[in-house]
C-alpha cells in the first residue's frame, strides 16, 4: 500500500449514532436487588432497540467501562455484556477503567480505532453500581504513595482533593459553590418538566425487598425542592468548617450508559443518524490532591490538537463531581458561573455520578443540545479523574448552520 493510501485508512470521520442511559439510583436503593452487569445489558438492548437499522452482527468490538472490576462488574464486561445482551457470539468485547473517565475513555478508545479504519460500527459505554461497590472497595493503594511522599494523604479521597481545589484558589467559595450546585438542581427539574432528559433514559427493571419488582423510567437522585439556604446549613464531611458538602457535589450512584459509534460514511449508508461528530480528545494529568483542575490542562491539550479556542466552543457539558470542580475550570476560562451553555440541563449534582458510566450522559446531552442549537459548531465534554487526571473530547455538530442565529 502507498504512504498516500494509508494515510486515507487512517483518516476516517468518527460519529455519535445514539446515546442512551438506565435511570441513576441512589446508592443501592433502587437497583439494590439489581446486578450490575444487567444494567448495562438494559441499556446496551435498550441502545440498539432504538437503532433497527444497525444489525447487531455489523457491531466490530463492545468496550465498557467500570471503576470497581470485580463481582457482578467483572469478568470482562464488555465481552459479558455483548453475550447477555444477545449479540452474535462473534461481536467480541472488552472492559475499560479510567476512574470516573472509563466511558469517555471507552469512547475515545473506540473512536480511534474507527478513524483508523479497523472497525465500522462499536458500542462504547459504562456501569458503575455503587451500592454494590462502595468508593474504594478493595482497593490496595501501595504503601510507597505516602511513605514516599508520592501523593499526600488527601490525593485519595476526593472530598478532600475539592476542598483543596478551594485553598488553591480562594476565590472559588463555599457560596459559589452552593449557588452553582443549586442551579444545577433547577435546571434538572427543567429539563425534566419539558422532557428532555426522559427521551433518552431506558426503561429499566428496579427490585427492592420491600416493594418488589418495578420499572424506573426517572432519576431517584434529583432534589428539585433544593434551597439556598438548605445547602448553607449542611455539614462538611471532609474537614471541620469546610466548604465541600453533599449538597454541591456529586451523589453515590448506581446506574449505565452505552453509545454506538461509527465510521460516518458506513452511518450514512445505513441512513442512520448522526448526532456528533469527533473532532479531538486529550487526556492529563494534574498533582492528584487536586484531581479537579485536570479538566483543565485536557482542554487546553484538546484545543490545541483541534486548531480551536475556548471562544469557539459554544456548548459545554462538565461532569460536576463537585461544584468547586466545575468553577475552576470557569474562571480559568472566563466562563461565567451561571452560563446558559454550562450544562443546560443540569449535570451530576442533581441526576448523580456514577462514576465510570458517566462519559456517556455528557455526550448524550451535548448531542441533545446541538439539536436545539444549529447556530453552535463545536461543543465539549470534560470531566476531572481521580489520581489527578483530566479528560476532555470536542464535538462538531452535524446540525449546524452557519445562517442560523443564536435564540432563533
Amino acid at each position: 500500500m502507498s504512504v498516500k493510501g494509508l494515510k486515507k485508512l487512517m483518516s476516517h470521520s468518527v460519529v455519535v449514532v445514539d446515546a442512551v442511559r438506565t435511570p441513576f439510583g441512589k446508592s443501592g436503593s433502587l437497583y439494590s436487588g439489581t446486578r450490575a452487569d444487567d444494567l448495562m445489558v438494559r441499556a446496551v438492548r435498550g441502545l440498539l432497540e432504538r437503532n433497527p437499522k444497525l444489525s447487531p452482527s455489523n457491531i466490530d468490538d463492545v468496550a465498557i467501562a467500570a471503576a470497581t472490576q470485580t463481582g457482578d462488574q467483572g469478568m470482562n464486561l464488555g465481552r459479558s455484556v455483548a453475550l447477555l445482551a444477545g449479540l452474535p457470539t462473534s461481536v467480541p468485547g472488552y472492559a475499560i477503567d479510567r476512574w470516573c473517565a472509563g466511558a469517555l475513555t471507552a469512547v475515545t478508545t473506540i473512536s480511534s480505532a474507527i478513524a483508523f479504519g479497523a472497525y465500522d460500527f462499536a458500542i462504547a459505554g459504562g456501569v458503575e453500581h455503587m451500592g454494590n461497590h462502595p468508593i474504594g472497595d478493595g482497593l490496595d493503594p501501595n504503601p510507597r504513595y505516602l511513605a514516599e511522599k508520592v501523593v499526600e494523604q488527601d490525593a485519595l479521597s476526593m472530598g478532600a482533593t475539592a476542598e483543596r481545589l478551594h485553598d488553591r484558589f480562594p476565590t472559588l467559595t463555599k457560596e459559589r459553590a452552593d449557588r452553582y450546585a443549586f442551579n444545577s438542581q433547577m435546571k434538572t427539574a427543567a429539563a425534566y418538566a419539558s422532557g428532555k432528559i426522559q427521551r433518552d433514559l431506558i426503561p429499566t427493571a428496579a427490585r427492592s425487598a420491600e416493594l418488589g419488582w418495578g420499572i424506573a423510567t426517572v432519576d431517584e437522585p434529583p432534589r428539585p425542592t433544593t434551597t439556598l439556604e438548605g445547602l448553607a446549613g449542611l455539614k462538611t464531611p471532609f474537614r471541620p468548617a469546610g466548604r465541600v458538602t453533599a449538597g454541591n457535589s456529586s451523589g453515590i450512584n448506581d446506574g449505565a450508559t452505552a453509545a454506538i459509534l461509527a465510521n460516518e460514511e458506513k452511518a450514512r449508508a445505513l441512513g442512520l443518524s448522526i448526532k456528533a461528530r469527533l473532532v479531538s480528545f486529550a487526556f492529563a494529568g494534574v498533582e492528584p490532591e487536586i484531581m479537579g483542575y485536570g479538566p483543565v490542562p485536557a482542554t487546553i491539550k484538546a484545543l490545541a490538537k483541534a486548531g480551536l479556542s475556548i471562544a469557539d466552543i459554544g456548548l459545554f457539558e462538565i461532569n460536576e463531581a463537585f461544584a468547586v470542580q466545575v468553577l475552576a475550570f470557569l474562571e480559568h476560562f472566563g466562563i461565567a458561573d451561571d452560563a446558559a451553555n454550562v450544562n443546560p440541563f443540569g449535570g451530576a449534582i442533581a441526576v448523580g455520578h456514577p462514576l465510570a458510566s458517566s462519559g456517556v450522559r455528557l455526550i448524550l446531552n451535548l448531542a441533545r443540545s446541538f439539536e436545539e442549537h444549529p447556530e453552535v459548531r463545536y461543543g465539549m465534554t470534560t470531566m476531572c479523574i481521580g489520581l489527578g487526571m483530566g479528560g476532555t473530547v470536542i464535538w462538531e455538530n452535524p446540525h449546524f448552520n452557519a445562517s442560523t442565529k443564536a435564540g432563533n
